[in-house]
């Protein structure tokens, strides 16, 4: 069976209730049960936080340990030093995800500082962007 550890980042908490246009109204609790029925050879654990240490520590913690991380930094994917640098220090894959094409917002949106240490980026497929994280990382 597989471990995989999704990381949710700034204001994924309020899925379902923030910016339904863009993030839809449903929110993540919801989707994490049909994924993990989706995938019952999969482990799936989840863990969100707004705040940046707490971010770098779940991925200390679980990525030396799992089969791969799927992380959606939210606001952090802009910004965060540490983000990359916690990636690049763990083994475990890392995919990064975004529920909106990013590319097609605002221009700050534009640029990953976390991309070049992820296996790989899946972005603009709303939740489903999730769902085709774990098939990359269950092969």
């Amino acid at each position: 069976m597989k471990k995989i550890q999704i990381i949710n980042g700034p204001n994924l908490n309020l899925l379902g209730r923030r910016e339904p246009s863009i993030y839809g109204s449903q929110g993540f609790d919801v989707y994490l049960e049909s994924l993990r029925k989706k995938f019952p050879s999969c482990e799936i654990h989840y863990f969100q936080s707004n705040v940046e240490g707490e971010l770098v520590n779940k991925i200390h913690e679980t990525g030396f340990s799992f089969d791969g991380i799927i992380l959606n930094a939210g606001a952090y994917t802009h910004t965060s030093i540490a983000l990359h640098d916690a990636i690049k220090a763990i083994t475990a894959p890392v995919i990064e995800v975004h529920i909106s094409n990013v590319h097609a917002r605002e221009s700050f949106r534009h640029k990953s500082v976390i991309s070049a240490a992820c296996k790989g980026v899946i972005a603009g497929f709303g939740m489903d962007s999730y769902r085709l994280a774990i098939e990359a990382i269950n092969g």
